[in-house]
């Protein structure tokens, strides 16, 4: 028989979540970086602020996307319900 698993520490969790975060950063930023070589080449005659701007859209939105993860409660549309608030009023 396998030993039960001892949990996750809080500290592998935060580095689980920088992981993903920094994987996150890289992946999305190079899309951006890619996009933006590619519609600067095309329709732009070989400016550059297409590249920095597509680049800055992927990093904004791995930045948003690491910022829900490390704070759930700041997702638009949603609030803390404290536990007086769920309890039936009479």
């Amino acid at each position: 028989m396998s030993s039960p698993s001892k949990p996750a520490s809080s500290e592998d969790i935060i580095g689980q979540k920088y992981d993903r975060c920094l994987a996150d950063f890289l992946v999305k930023a190079g899309v951006g970086f890619s996009a933006g070589v590619v519609a600067s080449v095309i329709f732009f005659r070989r400016r550059t602020w297409p590249i920095a701007l597509s680049t800055g859209f992927g990093a904004g939105a791995a930045y948003a996307d690491c910022d829900h993860s490390f704070n759930p409660a700041r997702i638009s549309g949603t609030r803390i319900v404290s536990p007086s608030e769920l309890a039936p009023s009479k």
